[in-house]
C-alpha cells in the first residue's frame, strides 16, 4: 500500500470514528442524570463531542500530511488511543461516582475507592503523552505545502 493510499484510508477511518463519537455523545446525554456523578457525565458529553469534531477535522487533513508510513501509523494509533483513553477515564469516573483526585472540577467532590481513583488516574494520564506525540507528528507532517509534501 502506498503512503498516500494509507493516509487516505486512515483519514477516512478518523472520520468514521469521529462520527461514532458524536453518536456516542448523543446517546450518553440521555444517561447523564442517572450516572453516579452527573457532573462528570456532563463532562463526558462535552468531551466526547469535542473528540468527535477533533477526529473529523484530523480525518480531513490526514491525507495532506507529509509523513512516512511508520510515522503516520504512530500518529494515527496514538491519536485514537489518546481520545479513547481520556473519554474512558471520564466515563469510569461518571459511572463510579469518582474522579476527584484527577478531575476535581468535573467530579465536584465525587470520590471513589482508592483503587477506582488509581485506575482513573492511570487511564487519564496515559492519554496525554500519546496525544502530544500524535499532535507533534501531525504538525511535522504539515510542515510542507501540499504540492511539496
Amino acid at each position: 500500500m502506498t503512503d498516500s493510499k494509507m493516509l487516505l484510508d486512515q483519514g477516512h477511518r478518523l472520520l468514521q470514528i469521529g462520527v461514532a463519537f458524536l453518536l456516542f455523545t448523543s446517546f450518553e446525554g440521555f444517561a447523564v442524570p442517572y450516572l453516579a456523578a452527573p457532573n462528570v457525565g456532563r463532562s463526558v458529553h462535552t468531551l466526547s463531542a469535542l473528540s468527535g469534531v477533533l477526529l473529523m477535522v484530523f480525518g480531513l487533513i490526514w491525507p495532506r500530511l507529509g509523513l512516512g508510513a511508520a510515522a503516520a501509523r504512530i500518529a494515527f494509533w496514538f491519536l485514537i488511543y489518546s481520545d479513547l483513553a481520556i473519554v474512558a477515564a471520564f466515563v469510569m469516573a461518571a459511572v463510579w461516582g469518582a474522579g476527584n483526585t484527577v478531575m476535581p472540577l468535573a467530579a465536584a467532590g465525587a470520590r471513589g475507592t482508592d483503587l477506582q481513583e488509581i485506575a482513573i488516574t492511570i487511564v487519564a494520564y496515559s492519554s496525554a503523552p500519546t496525544g502530544i506525540a500524535s499532535f507533534a507528528l501531525v504538525l511535522w507532517g504539515l510542515r510542507l505545502p501540499p504540492s511539496r509534501a
